[in-house]
């Protein structure tokens, strides 16, 4: 018997004004060809990475995740703290020693250029690190002062690759990880997120800027003069998460919950931070959409093959393409979503029959929430409950969504 899937996939309209959030080694905002034209791009890794900065930002630091070549200089400064501390109180050479003795049946291959960092990133809980110093249960001095032969053997037998191997963060939980010298620390992830796409066909445009020198009182030239490439754009990102791979890689329930609902939260509301302070490109959606899969995951980018041309507005457009092709799916492929939930300000009825009523992004997250809580528990997600005449009637069987007080 095959085990429950559930795919909570987030799609967005989100328009950028001048910006250049996510460069290439030449300082050109990313692009690709899509549908024969030229797009604006947005990797998934800096979207990926702006989303964790923000998932991570409402944990204590003790919670975090962190990734880094340095876990052992990390792992030597948490023996060399006080034991009131939570550390082991040892000297600096003596927690080296000790360090590398406890991270070598890891097999991490180390740096060739730089001592005591690993060649590759490590992604870890940095509570996974106390969980290492307290597998010594109180032995750190006089495991350090065995000959090395001895002390290699007392820390065979400890657990350390099941201690890496468990009690994963959400951060890691989330993304996943791959450690190619150890496969046993693989952790599948439970969120993709795709190559964010503009809607529609972009070209690049070059700001010219000076600088003035305050001081300068001789002559009126610039004190600086360049350029910075930028474009604008209205994007479509797309991530999914699968609720029944984060509930794997994580322990409890309460924290699958919990950490799907912030992902689709953190998700929305980051933003890379590439020339930032030059562009100040922070924004909103304009539209939000939430569905809920029990089969496969469906990116919605086809929508865009064929460039809108924003003749009445590049978002509103869009929306109306993404409306469509959402219905073409389900029609063409009978892949309906079992619930969509959406948040956007955009007019017509042919988003609020695709997409259901539009309800602010709190309702739409605590909808989610009952939801995800429902399929957790049992196994089935709940239908939605609309008041009578609220939505459109549902398309081949497809549920809308309401608001979080119809819905309960």
């Amino acid at each position: 018997m095959s085990t429950p899937t559930l795919f909570v996939e987030v799609h967005i309209l989100q328009s950028l004004p001048p910006s250049n959030i996510n460069r290439d080694d030449s300082g050109t905002p990313k692009q690709a060809l899509y549908g024969g034209a030229r797009r604006a791009r947005v990797s998934s890794q800096a979207w990926k990475r702006a989303t964790r900065m923000h998932f991570a930002a409402g944990f204590p630091e003790a919670d975090r995740a962190t990734r880094t070549k340095r876990i052992g200089s990390l792992l030597t400064g948490r023996l060399t703290q006080p034991a009131a501390e939570g550390g082991a109180g040892l000297a600096q050479d003596q927690a080296d020693r000790l360090a590398g003795a406890l991270l070598a049946p890891l097999g991490i291959t180390q740096s060739a250029t730089k001592a005591n960092q690993s060649a590759y990133l490590l992604f870890f809980g940095k509570r996974q690190l106390d969980d290492l110093i307290a597998l010594l249960e109180g032995r750190a001095a006089g495991l350090a002062a065995l000959p090395d032969k001895e002390l290699k053997e007392e820390i065979g037998k400890l657990a350390v690759v099941q201690t890496l191997s468990s009690g994963h963060p959400a951060e890691v939980a989330l993304f996943g990880r791959m450690v190619a010298d150890l496969p046993a620390l693989n952790v599948d992830a439970a969120v993709q997120v795709a190559h964010a796409l503009s809607t529609h066909a972009v070209r690049t445009e070059f700001d010219y800027y000076t600088a003035v020198d305050d001081e300068n009182t001789e002559d009126s030239g610039a004190g600086m003069i360049g350029t910075v490439e930028f474009n604008s754009s209205t994007l479509y990102r797309y991530a999914v998460l699968g609720v029944h791979q984060l509930r794997d890689n994580l322990t409890a329930p309460d924290a699958t919950l919990d950490t799907a609902v912030r992902f689709v939260d953190s998700f929305t509301r980051s933003m890379p931070t590439g020339h930032q302070n030059t562009f100040a490109h922070r924004t909103l959606p304009q539209l939000v959409l939430v569905t809920l899969r029990t089969d496969q995951p469906v990116n919605l980018v086809s929508a865009f093959e064929q460039p809108v041309t924003g003749a009445s507005g590049l978002a509103a457009e869009s929306a109306v393409k993404l409306a469509a092709e959402l219905d073409t799916i389900g029609t063409s492929w009978g892949s309906v979503p079992a619930r969509t939930l959406s948040t956007h300000a955009l007019q017509g009825d042919k988003l609020t029959e695709a997409f259901g009523l539009s309800v602010p992004f709190p309702a739409l997250l605590d909808s989610l929430r009952g939801i995800l809580d429902s399929w957790l528990a049992n196994g089935r997600i709940p239908a939605g409950n609309p008041a009578p005449g609220d939505v459109p009637p549902a398309r081949d069987g497809a549920a809308h969504t309401t608001t979080a007080a119809q819905d309960s």
